[in-house]
């Protein structure tokens, strides 16, 4: 059976763009990290995901590339690995810091001359800080002391945000499969049920329609937990009136697409459906700015400007866009402080949050930037919340 994903090809495309960038900032070596969690660096450029452990990749400026795991990854990594190298360093060991005393784990000298990478006093690029632990960063630093380590954060996001044919068919399938996630849970949902029994009807229904994983992890809350910009569901059970935000997801070989948005189990009414409603208007207002050419900042500073003009400037978190593919919430965020334009083939989450006393509701969904505007990837959000009687 055939199925959307990233082809083998584009692995080995990714990492001489990569070595082209390496080379015109003068790095001898480009160090990514990742784990479980936030692996996206690394399987970017070799389709390798850990479970407990790190990975990392090594790039060289001359085109050479290598996997970097752990010791109980070594079998795992060889097998869903792109790239034709592969090493086991110990850093990369899980976080429970087990001393394998019997390996012989390969070393930092070890990977770099197989890449062809001599020398002591070189420019080595990692990626990112944040996802690179101590115990890297130092194995790092003592096989190399005399090398300049530099932050290269900024090359994987200029290889990174703009999106390929492939990847953007993996996020349009992703969406698919979370939209149905969605209708799902919006059937099977009654009072007196649980937030998490809802979140197994999501993920029961992106299993079996052929998600790899789930995007995110999914949330299904109601209520006071709905003033959670990020949370996790719960075993409160639902009642009649209820706000219940979704926040549904599907990763497809590795690219995570996510809908969310609010329903109501019962008449929306009053206060509440005025800010729900500005919310979902503020979401659409967000759509009609975005087009290639347009810089991030001024979307970002509009946005704002729109919640303070409408009355709810206290209700303000965040917003209005920020990147999506590997990991859901990636880099480039659209902030009033950012320094881009938005190019053709950006992907983004449309992610319109408001909080308030009580509650809080999310409308999000995913567009690619286009020149006279963007394509919605995923299927059309509701234009009003839903509401659901029983």
């Amino acid at each position: 059976m055939s199925r959307v994903c990233i082809p083998d090809y584009e692995y080995k495309e990714r990492v001489q763009r990569c070595a082209a960038i390496l080379v015109r900032e003068g790095l001898d070596v480009l160090i990514v990290n990742g784990n479980e969690a936030d692996y996206a660096n690394p399987r970017y450029f070799s389709g390798f995901w850990p479970l407990f452990e790190r990975a990392g990749v090594a790039i060289a400026a001359n085109g050479d590339a290598a996997l970097l795991v752990g010791p109980e990854s070594s079998v795992f990594g060889a097998d869903r690995n792109k790239l034709d190298k592969i090493f086991t360093l110990l850093a990369y060991r899980e976080g429970a810091n087990p001393a394998y005393p019997e390996l012989k784990p390969d070393t930092f000298h070890d990977v770099f001359k197989s890449l062809g990478i001599s020398g002591k006093k070189l420019r080595i690029g990692v990626a990112s800080f944040l996802d690179t632990s101590v115990t890297i960063f130092n194995a790092i630093c003592e096989a190399f002391p005399e090398a300049e380590i530099v932050d290269a954060g900024h090359i994987m996001v200029e290889l990174r945000s703009i999106k390929s044919e492939n990847e953007l068919a993996c996020l349009r399938e992703g969406y698919r499969i979370a939209n149905i996630a969605t209708e799902e849970v919006i059937k099977a949902i009654r009072p007196g049920m649980t937030e998490l029994q809802m979140v197994g009807v999501a993920q029961k229904a992106v299993y079996e329609h052929g998600a790899e994983y789930e995007g995110l992890p999914m949330y299904v809350f109601s209520e006071a937990s709905t003033r959670h910009a990020i949370s996790r569901s719960s075993y409160r059970e639902f009642q009649k009136g209820d706000i219940v935000q979704l926040n549904l997801s599907a990763k497809i070989d590795g690219y995570s697409a996510a809908i969310g948005y609010p329903i109501c189990l019962g008449k929306l009414e009053g206060q509440r459906r005025d800010i729900v409603q500005f919310c979902r208007e503020a979401h659409a207002w967000t759509c009609d700015q975005v087009k290639a050419g347009t810089p991030a900042a001024s979307i970002a500073k509009n946005f704002y400007n729109y919640y303070v003009d409408h009355g709810y400037e206290k209700n303000f978190v965040y917003g209005p866009l920020h990147g999506t593919g590997i990991i859901e919430v990636e880099a480039p965020w659209c902030e009033t402080s950012s320094d881009y334009f938005l190019k053709p083939n950006m992907t983004f989450q449309v992610d319109t949050y408001i909080s308030g006393d009580t509650f809080g509701v999310r409308w999000e969904k995913g567009i690619a930037v286009k020149e006279g505007g963007f394509e919605l990837l995923s299927p059309e959000i509701p234009e009003i919340c839903p509401e659901l009687h029983f």
